[in-house]
């Protein structure tokens, strides 16, 4: 396999790693000297198609959003031959972060931080007509000063998409997505709710989804309501956990999308309070290491 050292008008830094199909870059604009990262998607067989289409997707989706805690999308680069893609290549802001399973603030109230700042990203999505989809721990980096990007656009679509194949991550996927019903901002809600679960307690919640399936579950291996047990109460498993930000994820969580909150300006706000209870003196609690 020859090594890239440019494409298009971007020279390659270093590789920074793979995903599915997918290679990452850190990369510099030879015109603007800007440093991106870029993520390059290679069609071999008529089965990359998908992984090309979920490109494009992202930068159809990411070109339309502009917050910071959102990673900036740049520009898509498509090589062709013969009228096909051979190639898309993701132009992205180059992030030196750490997932936020990686990262993990010091205390509660560094956490809830995180957790705003998350939610305000997705206020501002589903405000241009968004839903992620997909947010875990693994798609949040958080930077040293604390400061969140929200990355990862593949699983993105549409308010009210009805998408044809279940998408989504065990532990953190939403029961209507495991359906394959319509997905909402309530679903970016329980996916956030599953997050803050995870990273309070460090245990995946019991989802629609087993965990041995993955990607390829089909309808006929996806949990239905009453074959899903909601867990125990963050601030019952450790009584360090504010109540009010138990609360707040357990409300996230509920199996009917009806049955959460009304919107992510509604979650934001909520934890905004929470910070501000969190950082009297009175109410602080310390994370445990």
């Amino acid at each position: 396999m020859t090594k890239l050292k440019s494409i298009s008008r971007y020279n390659i830094l270093a590789h920074l790693g793979d995903g599915a199909r997918s290679s990452i870059y850190a990369v510099q604009d030879s015109k603007t000297k800007q440093v991106w990262a870029l993520k390059h998607v290679l069609r071999v067989t008529e089965k990359d198609d998908r992984f090309i289409e979920q490109t494009e997707g992202e930068y159809a989706i990411g070109s339309k959003l502009d917050h910071p805690a959102i990673r900036k999308t740049e520009r898509l680069i498509r090589s062709r031959k013969l009228l096909k893609t051979t190639s898309v290549s993701l132009i992205m802001e180059l992030v030196d972060a750490a997932t936020f399973d990686q990262r993990m603030p010091r205390d509660y109230g560094e956490i809830v931080h995180v957790f705003h700042q998350i939610a305000q990203g997705l206020v501002h999505m589903h405000g241009r007509g968004f839903v992620h989809a997909d947010i875990k721990p693994t798609n949040v980096l958080v930077l040293e000063d604390l400061s969140v990007k929200i990355i990862d656009l593949g699983q993105a679509c549409a308010i009210g998409t009805v998408k044809s194949r279940i998408q989504g991550t065990p532990g953190y996927i939403a029961p209507e997505q495991a359906r394959r019903g319509e997905i909402t901002p309530q679903t970016d809600i329980y996916n956030l709710g599953a997050l803050m679960y995870w990273v309070l307690v460090r245990d995946v919640m019991p989802t629609a989804l087993p965990p041995s399936n993955g990607d390829a579950a089909d309808a006929a291996s996806v949990r239905q309501d009453h074959e899903i047990k909601l867990p125990v109460p963050p601030h019952e498993q450790n009584p360090r956990i504010h109540p009010l930000l138990s609360q707040q994820v357990m409300d996230c969580i509920q199996l009917d999308p009806a049955e959460r909150p009304e919107s992510m300006d509604i979650v934001a706000n909520r934890l905004e309070m929470i910070k501000q209870v969190l950082n009297d003196p009175s109410a602080f609690r310390s994370a445990p290491n």
